[in-house]
């Protein structure tokens, strides 16, 4: 094998330098973590010079932690921070108005990171301290918000874990690089590729296999939703569906026969891209959509609504949506009621979650020698 030969590796290659399994690797590679391509046999390949470019940051234990940001801001600051955080569509943020509330919410979950605003928040100086020694943060970007006059009062001890950022403007990038290392830029499709993916996609798909929801058999605490879904908004479909590096699969279905469709499809694409409902009234008009092929042909896609569902970390790992075939909209109350039913999803999704992972504690303990 020549030189050139040498600098191009396989999937395996790639996962033997990592140092995770050849499945995380492809994950990580198929979500766009680095640039690669296909074999005309359809194997992934990639650069020598990418993978070790990457060896410190894409390991599992960096890409897999959090996509939870938690803000802590006076009552009238909070609105504009949260605004802020809008153009940071890796993250998914929790925002509080009380430093014990939030304190409560990190829990045993890390968060990627915590914004404290230093100007409206009296104790933000104790809150600063409990955080930065708390060992199980470690890990957990610390993000001070306020011009130097404010948060040079900070400096001490444990300055040195904290990020200080001077004006609302550059929180979303700071804010980025906590949920994604500070080398990430915004993942691209593949050339030719009508898929648009999140900037935080390998980490996402890490938290899908993590979540051992995809090719399960259907399940109550799902079918109940969809049906409500469905009855409620007067919907002759919908779905709870998750999206793998290829395809759209329903893990629930309510008015439709097909278990899957290729990722391309997916109009969920857009929706795991917002934190919020997103509405398409007429597919057929909505330059987006128009010319996807169950819009084009057979079922003739008219309407779509979908809302994120996420897992405990924060990662969208799909959307509970309805779809109708003729044009229709959702008034406030409508898109409330969808969004409420998205967030029982993902609690559910939650708390299959916890419940494994206090299985695997218990199977520890019971191993352990008495």
């Amino acid at each position: 094998m020549d030189t050139a030969g040498k600098d191009i590796l396989t999937t395996t290659d790639a996962a033997k330098i990592w140092g995770v399994s050849v499945r995380t690797a492809q994950l990580l590679i198929e979500g766009g973590s680095i640039p690669s391509w296909k074999t005309p046999g359809g194997h992934r390949r990639v650069y020598r010079s990418d993978v070790m470019a990457r060896v410190p940051d894409d390991r599992v234990s960096a890409l897999s932690m959090s996509a939870r940001v938690i803000v802590i801001a006076g009552p009238e600051a909070l609105p504009a921070l949260t605004a802020h955080m809008a153009r940071a569509p890796s993250c998914f943020v929790d925002a509080y108005a009380e430093p014990f509330s939030a304190l409560l919410n990190i829990g045993g979950r890390s968060p990627a990171a915590v914004v404290i605003d230093a100007a409206s928040l009296p104790m933000a100086s104790e809150l600063l301290g409990a955080l930065a020694s708390d060992p199980a943060l470690s890990q957990t970007a610390i993000l001070l918000v306020g011009p130097k006059a404010t948060t040079a009062a900070f400096a001490g001890p444990s300055a040195g874990r904290v990020v200080f950022v001077e004006d609302l403007d550059s929180l979303p990038e700071a804010a980025e690089a906590a949920v994604r290392g500070p080398a990430a830029v915004q993942t691209a499709p593949e050339p030719g590729a009508a898929v648009l993916l999140p900037g935080n996609e390998a980490q996402r798909l890490l938290a899908l296999e993590r979540s051992g929801l995809v090719d399960t058999p259907p399940e109550d605490a799902f079918d109940r939703l969809t049906w409500l879904a469905a009855q409620t908004l007067g919907m002759p479909i919908s779905l709870i569906t998750l999206l793998t590096p290829t395809r759209q699969w329903f893990k629930s279905r309510h008015g439709l026969d097909m278990a899957d469709t290729p990722r391309s499809w997916a109009f969920c694409n857009h929706t795991i891209l917002q934190q919020r409902c997103m509405v398409a009234e007429d597919l057929s008009t909505d330059p987006r959509f128009s010319d996807n092929p169950a819009v084009v042909d057979a079922p003739h896609f008219r309407f779509y609504a979908g809302c994120p569902i996420v897992d405990p970390d924060g990662f969208t790992l799909g959307s509970l949506c309805v779809i109708d075939t003729e044009p229709r909209t959702l008034d406030e109350t409508q898109q409330a009621i969808l969004t409420n039913l998205a967030s029982l999803v993902s609690d559910e999704i939650k708390l299959r979650v916890t419940d494994g992972r206090l299985r695997r504690a218990m199977d520890v303990l019971d191993r352990k020698p008495r």
